[in-house]
């Protein structure tokens, strides 16, 4: 079998072995949009359970606009010119406008990487700042939600008399589906909030998966935490496999994610008649796959058709090797899965524990091969699986413990498909 991954910015070709029952699970797409454009200034003028964005910005001084950062393909450069437009007929001129970009605890977005997140055109003439997570004073206390957290969001987006939240609808590996209301927390949030966000708490229960979104108690805990935020209108797009515009989703922050996410669950499900024994997957390559903390995506979002005691093979690039120094710190102090879930039970939470936890929940059912090359090989001890230096040598070892006609569900684009065993009626 022939098939191309998605890893990195060009792919890699891949020849499978004969004798094996392949299911090929490609990233479902909508068709993209005919005008893009045209959809989405009808969208922000006639939106969803909400008046017109620039109605909104009527009598109103200053908007702040929450972006995604680097690691997501967010269109903001085809989406922003039309919100600052619709505030600008409002009476909100541009330099009255802040763009906050939500990395939660990532790194902080490079003068490059601005250009290319909110485009060069208008990165030259915006207030364009990244959110500091690890520093508090730069937040404003809000209050506890009703479950305990504390909420704490960058002081910049709620000094603002508007806000806005720009974003793409995807599964998330413990949300649900991304958009809406994460562009606020974690994406605006302090380090103080998001540490219980992501915390045992949270990430321990069976409903905070890929594409549960209903009974998500992530998700109704960061609704209620952009409440306190005063979420008061949003852009949220669905993307085709090429990253073109299939959908926008304009207006009230929680009724248009929910037209959104409903038109996502339709597109990208898939489903299986049977769990399979063993899984090929990637990060769904650039901008994804950039490190190993984002990679992991594709691990938890292919572990729901696997067997108990099954496989799954990773395939990402892995560029800037690990992630952030909190996270390369716990690879290598924690070279046991198990081991790791208990300790961490009950103590407190520490920047990114959250993805190598759900990483482990995955691990206590199956086994984890790994082809990440831009992984130094100090960190292969301590993955929790075997990491191989060439993708031959990881597929060679894949196959040698699979059973002639063994299903094989090979996901080209990881995490970018929303993949789940059928239920029995």
């Amino acid at each position: 079998m022939q098939i191309k991954l998605a890893f990195g910015k060009s792919g890699l070709d891949v020849t499978l072995p004969e004798g094996y029952d392949y299911k090929l699970l490609e990233a479902r797409s909508a068709k993209p949009l005919p005008d893009a454009g045209q959809a989405l200034a009808e969208a922000i003028a006639r939106p969803v359970a909400s008046a017109s964005l620039t109605e909104l910005a009527r009598g109103r001084k200053t908007a702040a606009i929450s972006v995604c950062d680097i690691t997501r393909p967010a269109p903001n450069r085809v989406v922003l010119p039309h919100v600052l437009r619709a505030l600008e007929e409002g009476g909100i001129s541009r330099e009255n406008v802040t763009v906050l970009i939500a990395t939660g605890l990532h790194r902080p977005a490079t003068d490059a990487e601005i250009r290319e997140i909110v485009g060069p055109e208008l990165a030259g003439t915006l207030r364009v700042v990244n959110h500091n997570a690890r520093e508090r004073s730069e937040h404003r206390y809000l209050g506890i939600t009703s479950t305990g957290t504390p909420a704490y969001v960058d002081e910049r987006f709620i000094a603002a008399d508007l806000h806005i939240t720009l974003g793409f609808i995807e599964p998330h590996l413990m949300l649900g589906f991304s958009g809406g209301r994460k562009l606020i927390a974690p994406g605006l949030a302090a380090q103080e909030t998001i540490k219980v966000l992501h915390s045992p708490k949270f990430m321990r229960q069976p409903l905070s998966v890929e594409g549960s979104i209903a009974q998500n108690p992530l998700h109704r805990e960061l609704l209620e935490i952009a409440r306190m935020a005063r979420h008061d209108f949003l852009v949220d797009v669905a993307l085709t496999r090429d990253r073109q515009i299939a959908g926008v989703f304009a207006g009230n922050a929680e009724e248009a994610h929910k037209h959104g996410v409903r038109f996502v669950q339709q597109v990208m499900l898939e489903e299986m008649a049977e769990p399979v024994d063993a899984v090929i997957t990637t990060s769904a390559g650039y901008p994804l796959d950039l490190t190993y903390y984002q990679a992991i995506k594709g691990v938890t979002a292919a572990s729901h058709i696997v067997k108990p005691g099954g496989r799954i093979l990773l395939v990402a690039e892995c560029q800037e090797g690990p992630g952030a120094p909190e996270f390369r710190q716990m690879l290598k102090d924690n070279p046991n899965a198990a081991q790791y879930l208990e300790r961490i039970r009950n103590t407190p939470v520490i920047v990114d524990q959250w993805q190598i936890e759900k990483l482990a929940l995955v691990m206590e059912k199956l086994s984890v091969l790994f082809y990440v090359p831009g992984l130094d090989a100090e960190y292969y001890p301590t993955l929790w699986g075997p990491a191989y230096s060439t993708l031959q040598g990881a597929l060679d070892a894949l196959f040698a413990e699979l059973k002639p006609g063994a299903t094989v569900a090979v996901i080209p684009e990881g995490p970018y498909v929303l993949a789940k065993v059928a239920q029995r009626t």
